[in-house]
């Protein structure tokens, strides 16, 4: 008979545990403590689940979480002022270390919004750590409807911002649901302070029915030293296209899931994103798009900036059902690594059971043509100034399916300060 050693927790196992523990959270408390058990029982991902093969989480996530508190609305307010907004005309809904506050901004028509929780993700292995901990720790969240046929003429933002409370651990979870022939912009913002290391989780599930046109932006400013678990999945109906632009510029670590379904045919997804890597920072985007009828397309483009000691990762996946033919797919990863001591892993991938398609996938890792650099500088340029130069081409072919150049200015702005800080 063989003795098994029991499973020794770690310490930002026993720390994220105890965090929920000791909370007053409200919510499904059933699906708090399943997700706690299950934490408990299995434990962290670590390099042996291939989901996370290139994010040892139970390694990289530590300890010291302390259970979010409701804060004033004075300090909520004050909270969100260093963050400027991408949309300057949006309607916000506000959150603050996972707690919704109301400041009464009028929504857009075409447009409702339901307050609390919706339904925790389905998840009992770690290799769902990522819905795992937004079930455990999610506190504030909303239920978007946009109505069938209407264009929506303003933004809707859904905006985290951290307070500055030490090392809290906090999430939200929202559903964002487009109707028949709508079409609307979304943007959601993380953000929070440097030197905190708090747990940010985030769950978002989209529905895009038939005919409609959805706009997701994902910005992730999380303070350097903050942790983020983040998932993003979409469901797409008949005829329905789904924009979705994502912007890694912060956070000591980040694990964005994104997962596509494409149930309609004549859906479309159109998915570009920009992954800024620096300092010691660890930066994961996982997608996978799931084609499982046909005549439906795909456009995938990461482009990677990656410096300092940091470190990035992109696994994409391409699934194609045999019932899916005349399927169009196309992933792309291209990085840029500026230092010796940078580092980035990509995984595009494709499983194809149908045999009347066209798929295909390319990565690329390079440094910064030298010949480039000394045509700059040769003409009175600093060396500083021809690197940005160049690296803002490099990620400038991710911005080309933006429409709204105000917005595509606003998220420059945010790669600028990122620039100013890392090269």
């Amino acid at each position: 008979m063989t003795a098994h050693s029991p499973r020794i927790l770690t310490e930002g196992e026993t720390s994220l545990i105890d965090a929920v523990a000791r909370s007053t959270f409200d919510g499904d408390t059933s699906a708090r403590k399943a997700a706690v058990d299950a934490i408990e029982a299995n434990g962290l991902p670590t390099r042996r689940v291939e989901y996370y093969h290139y994010t040892d989480l139970r390694a990289l996530l530590k300890g010291g979480f302390e259970p979010a508190a409701p804060v004033s609305e004075e300090v909520a307010r004050d909270a969100g002022k260093p963050y400027p907004r991408l949309a300057s005309d949006a309607c916000v809904l506000h959150f603050r270390d996972g707690y919704y506050h109301d400041f009464g901004e009028a929504l857009p028509a075409g447009i409702s919004v339901t307050d609390g929780l919706p339904e925790a993700p389905s998840a009992t292995s770690n290799a769902d750590a990522t819905s795992l901990i937004n079930a455990a720790v999610a506190i504030g969240g909303v239920t978007v409807e946009i109505a069938d046929g209407v264009e929506v003429d303003r933004v809707l933002g859904l905006a985290h911002a951290q307070t500055g409370a030490a090392n809290t651990a906090s999430g939200t979870r929202f559903a964002v649901n487009a109707g028949a022939g709508s079409k609307a912009t979304v943007i959601e913002r993380a953000c929070g302070p440097n030197g905190n290391g708090y747990l940010n989780s985030s769950h978002v599930d989209i529905t895009v029915g038939e005919g409609a046109t959805l706009t997701y932006i994902l910005s992730i400013e999380e303070g350097d030293a903050a942790s983020r678990m983040g998932r993003l999945t979409v469901d797409l109906g008949k005829d329905a296209t789904i924009n979705l632009f994502v912007l890694n510029a912060g956070g000591k670590l980040v694990r964005q899931e994104i997962v596509f379904d494409c149930r309609g045919e004549g859906g479309h997804v159109e998915i570009a994103g920009i992954n800024l890597v620096g300092g010691e920072a660890h930066i994961d985007v996982t997608s996978t798009i799931n084609h499982h009828v046909a005549n439906t397309t795909a456009n995938e483009l990461f482009r990677n900036v990656c410096t300092g000691r940091g470190r990035g990762v992109f696994q994409g996946q391409i699934n194609v059902a045999q019932p899916a033919q005349l399927t169009d797919a196309k992933m792309a990863c291209n990085t840029l690594l500026l230092s010796d001591d940078c580092d980035f892993s990509a995984k595009p991938e494709l499983e194809i059971f149908a045999d009347d398609v066209q798929c295909g996938h390319g990565a690329t890792v390079t440094d910064l043509e030298p010949s480039y650099l000394f045509y700059l500088m040769a003409r009175g340029i600093s060396e500083t100034r021809a690197r940005r130069l160049l690296i803002k081409a490099f990620v400038a072919e991710a911005f080309e399916p933006m429409e709204d150049e105000k917005l595509e200015e606003a998220l420059e702005a945010r790669m600028d300060d990122w620039l100013d800080a890392n090269v």
